[in-house]
């Protein structure tokens, strides 16, 4: 998972997407937040995308809990990250995250990828701005 989001951060979406091997009823809350996303966007322009918005970074993965079940698994964790994205100077790019894994006859798929940017805690009012919309793009 460690190796999957370094390969994210540095912009290659085919090497984690060779990696974390997604279902194909893959479902992603963004970090960024918005609605919920299906499918794995595999594309070319999701490739050119990310390899423009993602250059480098540092990853390390904290992981708090996992769970398992017969075909089902949760992964709970941080992953603490470092590294350039978008016109942003590098920063502190750590996501709160949680990653539940669905075994299949070929192994296990990733089915559903929740994230946020919350790991270092906000106060009620920017909580409530947040909510209400005041932030949104």
């Amino acid at each position: 998972m460690g190796e999957a989001a370094q390969l994210y951060l540095d912009g290659d979406l085919r090497g984690y997407a060779a990696i974390a091997r997604h279902a194909e009823d893959y479902t992603l809350l963004p970090p960024n937040g918005g609605g919920a996303r299906s499918g794995f966007d595999g594309s070319d322009e999701a490739v050119e995308w990310t390899a423009a918005n993602f250059r480098g970074g540092q990853v390390e993965l904290e992981v708090f809990k996992t769970y398992a079940s017969g075909d089902l698994a949760v992964v709970v964790a941080v992953e603490r990250q470092a590294g350039t994205v978008g016109e942003v100077p590098e920063q502190d790019w750590s996501l709160r995250i949680t990653l539940v894994f669905r075994r299949d006859q070929t192994g296990w798929r990733l089915m559903h990828r929740h994230a946020d940017p919350l790991v270092h805690g906000i106060n009620s009012g920017l909580f409530a701005e947040i909510a209400r919309g005041e932030h949104a793009s």
